[in-house]
């Protein structure tokens, strides 16, 4: 039996991607598990959790249909390597404020902020330029998992790495080792070979071109239900990984590295539920896949909410990662591998836009509640609405097939009656032998 979990590998220019962008993405989530660290116990504020996290990804909400626009219109590889060198300019100034002040909460969300506008115009040329990476079209949903496995193993190895250098030698460590991993991903791009970058004539402004991707997504229901199920997912269940330090720190009355293992065993969950996509055959329902997967990601989050022995909770925290997954890798294969090529920079930038655009709003909204109604009550809550989504998913499936059903046996011919078939035969049975019929 052919082993197709590292297809997409056969292509030179993926691989350069996946290992570029393995290292970067170890040092990101240091930098994102040390600033939640940071903002926490300088505010001890949930509160404040949540604002970080709106500061770094609204403006992607804002400007992402901007970055779409850009992707299609411009040299997805330039607009790649462009943000990927301003996103180590900000690592080093974020670097720089750790070092030169001691408290810096205000300075480190404005920061992040300005990470959230690049990464408005850094998704959407990323995504797209995936597909221009890999060489056989038909390997291009096996990259994608891949993709999602890269992400969660640096998810695994970041925050673990992290929690540990918090201890041992202060975030700044965090923040330096990110900015220095960004070498790698740069450089693996400059050593690409793509094909030559051929400039399309363009009939309508960026306005224009933007409301053409609007439409699109509008007369392709299949496309946008997917990205309506994401964004309430992104809006209203994502941010529970806000209120990860609360637990480490009040609910197990845990250290840095407590909060490092928590999220790195989210990461591991994840990172499980991506290889199984990878290793999946060409042809597997995905809707299905995803709509099982998305009760998963509520029931984890249900255990995961109340719990308070250590051990089981991680167990719980695992499970939920692993449906959590599914939430953005199959939305972005079902997208990818549907989507007019000339609009997937536009399609993407709204994807980007559901994802990351969602999560700031819901980070204040959880926050909000959480401190309200306590941090357990919410993360249950958080399941539960879960569990609903799931549900959601498995009607619309339900729907769909019985509109194709119905689609088809209206479309068939009509059949021949059974007793117009049957009656001559048995007239013919009936003659006696010998006997003609008359033709006539």
């Amino acid at each position: 039996m052919e082993i197709s979990t590292f297809s997409a590998f056969k292509s030179r220019n993926y691989r350069l991607y996946f290992t570029g962008q393995s290292i970067s993405l170890i040092g990101t989530w240091m930098q994102k598990t040390a600033v939640s660290w940071v903002i926490y116990s300088h505010t001890h504020s949930q509160f404040m959790l949540g604002l970080t996290l709106f500061a770094s990804l609204f403006p992607s909400f804002i400007f992402s249909f901007l970055g779409g626009v850009v992707s299609d219109r411009y040299d997805r590889y330039k607009v790649l390597l462009t943000t990927q060198i301003a996103s180590m300019i900000q690592a080093l100034l974020l670097t720089a404020v750790i070092i030169f002040q001691d408290f810096a909460v205000w300075e480190i969300i404005a920061l992040s902020a300005l990470l959230g506008l690049i990464n408005a115009f850094d998704v959407p040329a990323r995504q797209s330029l995936v597909y221009e990476m890999v060489e056989d079209k038909k390997d291009l949903p096996n990259a994608l998992a891949l993709n999602s496995s890269m992400v969660n193993l640096s998810r695994l190895i970041g925050p673990g790495i992290a929690g540990l250098a918090l201890e041992q030698f202060g975030e700044k460590v965090c923040f330096g080792l990110n900015a220095l991993s960004f070498i790698a991903v740069i450089g693996s791009l400059m050593l690409m070979k793509l094909p030559i970058y051929i400039a399309k004539s363009r009939t309508k402004n960026i306005i224009g071109e933007l409301k053409e991707g609007f439409v699109y997504i509008r007369q392709t229901p299949s496309i946008a239900f997917i990205l309506v199920m994401l964004a309430l997912v992104s809006l209203l269940v994502l941010p529970f990984s806000t209120l990860i330090p609360v637990y480490a720190k009040d609910i197990f009355k845990g250290t840095a590295s407590t909060f490092g293992v928590i999220d790195s065993v989210i990461g591991l969950g994840a990172f499980v539920g991506a290889i199984f996509l990878a290793s999946l055959k060409a042809g597997r329902n995905l809707k299905m896949i995803l709509a099982t997967n998305t009760l998963i990601f509520g029931l984890g989050l249900v255990l995961f909410s109340h719990s308070t022995y250590y051990p089981v909770a991680l167990v719980f925290a695992a499970m939920s990662g692993f449906g959590m997954m599914s939430q953005i890798t199959i939305s972005n294969t079902l997208i990818q591998t549907t989507v007019d090529p000339n609009m997937r920079g536009r399609v993407i930038s709204f994807y980007a836009m559901a994802f990351f655009g969602m999560q700031p709003l819901g980070g204040l909204l959880i926050g909000l509640l959480s401190e309200q109604i306590g941090t357990p009550n919410t993360v249950m809550i958080q399941g539960i609405i879960t569990l609903f989504i799931g549900a959601l998913l498995f009607r619309f499936i339900y729907l769909k097939k019985e509109k194709l059903l119905k689609a088809q046996k209206e479309a068939a011919p009509p059949e021949t009656p059974i007793a117009s078939t049957i009656s001559p035969l048995l007239s013919l049975s009936k003659t006696p032998p010998g006997k003609v019929i008359n033709p006539r």
